[in-house]
């Protein structure tokens, strides 16, 4: 019996390319349909690759709060937690233009002096010259987004190394500070006025915490569900609807519960509401916009983003320039806080906070990975750290000592993980 050859070897091909034709599936498909094993074969694999995420973080937030609430029980009371979230707002928004700057892989060493500007200039115009407050706001936010803009200027065409610009930048604007103060160097805010009111206004009626709690967790769903049905029109692997429900439920529990602590106390600050507005803002910029992706790119590449044809000049200015702008809506807040504009204003270890928040968070100071919402997240660290040692009566120099060493482990983190992603090659 003889073989046909010929039509054999036209067979093999044939059916090597009906295997090839076969379409790849998704590991994260796999991961979905396996159920909570699949979920926990994944969590252990992101682990050995150093893909730690908010988790080091959070879980160290958690132990803070656990040791200080068993140190002293009034740590975590309404009053107290309140006072927390309110305080940490100015460093948090100053902590959120530094991420925009570290996600460039460069340093902004200015933004306490901004910030300290910032309240100054407001101050001068509204009491000492009587300019009317919202011009006076607008002007003082606009002096930030000048010297950030002129910081990304030298930096991105001039060349300049980001370090040397700013380090410059911090002495100037502190010099600029003190000289438009003038001599008396302390100018009190009108106690009635729209700054101070940004940090002692709070919304009493039990309704508005509640209903941003509803609002925040309707409004995760609702993104959630319209994202995984636009990815499921473009093929792409989208979350399961349960999932998508138990992160709802979870993110629910943990909104409500603040929402109440919150109305044990005077209410729903305003300067939360602010903040969490602000955060959410950036976010969308950084996650959802063309401009995002390219700070993205340019802080994992200069050189790859300048070929992909990104205005890497244009970028870099505009980073500088929000983060200057965000330093002095920080600023607004921190004056607001004291109900005054003084000389003391963003110096100090106030730059060191801001930066500190940024990347305990954990944003990368090698560039290329974070997000705004660590600037929440590590602010919160840092405020606990200095509530719950002022309640104990502890010093300042230990108050320095554990931040830095908290600090210190954030970055050492942070260093370890990327070398067991570059090991995994998944960096």
């Amino acid at each position: 019996m003889s073989i046909d050859k010929t039509s054999a070897a036209a067979t093999e091909p044939a059916e090597k390319t009906a295997a090839a034709a076969v379409p790849a599936v998704d590991p994260r498909l796999l991961v979905r349909e396996q159920g909570f094993a699949g979920y926990w074969s994944e969590f252990k694999r992101k682990m050995k690759a150093g893909d730690l995420g908010s988790l080091p973080v959070v879980v160290g937030l958690l132990v803070i709060w656990a040791i200080f609430t068993s140190l002293n029980s009034n740590f975590l009371t309404a009053g107290n937690f309140s006072d927390m979230s309110v305080a940490m707002v100015g460093t948090g928004l100053i902590a959120v233009g530094i991420v925009f700057v570290l996600l460039l892989g460069e340093i902004d060493l200015s933004v306490g002096s901004v910030s300290g500007v910032a309240g100054a200039t407001f101050a001068v115009l509204n009491i000492t010259h009587g300019m009317n407050e919202i011009l006076a706001l607008v002007l003082a936010v606009l002096t930030g987004t000048v010297a950030g803009a002129i910081h990304g200027f030298v930096f991105a065409r001039i060349g300049v190394p980001a370090f040397a610009v700013t380090l410059a930048g911090l002495l100037f604007w502190q010099g600029f500070m003190l000289r438009i103060l003038g001599d008396n160097g302390t100018i009190n805010l009108d106690a009635d006025g729209i700054v101070v009111n940004l940090t002692s206004y709070y919304f009493s009626d039990v309704a508005a915490a509640y209903g941003l709690a509803v609002v925040v967790t309707a409004g995760y769903f609702l993104s959630a569900y319209f994202g995984n049905r636009r990815r499921e029109a473009a093929g792409v692997p989208s979350r399961p609807l349960s999932e998508i429900v138990v992160r709802t439920v979870l993110l629910a529990v943990l909104a409500f519960v603040v929402a109440f602590v919150f109305n044990q106390y005077k209410g729903l600050p305003l300067a939360v509401v602010i903040f969490l507005a602000f955060l959410l803002l950036t976010d969308f910029v950084l996650r959802r916009t063309a401009y995002g992706r390219k700070v993205f790119a340019l802080g994992g590449s200069v050189e790859a983003s300048r070929r992909a044809g990104i205005n890497v000049e244009l970028v870099r200015i505009s980073v500088f320039a929000i983060a200057g702008t965000f330093a002095a809506i920080g600023g607004l807040f921190v004056a607001s806080k004291i109900a005054s504009a003084n000389q003391g204003a963003g110096t100090g270890e106030f730059l060191m906070n801001v930066i500190a928040a940024a990347v305990i968070g954990g944003t990368s100071l090698f560039g290329g990975r974070g997000r705004t919402w660590d600037a929440l997240l590590g602010v919160m660290v840092i405020v606990s750290i200095q509530y719950g040692l002022a309640l104990e009566g502890i010093a300042s120099p230990v108050q320095y000592m554990i931040t830095g060493g908290v600090l210190l482990a954030t970055v050492v983190i942070d260093a370890v993980t990327r070398k067991t992603q570059k090991t995994a090659g998944r960096a």
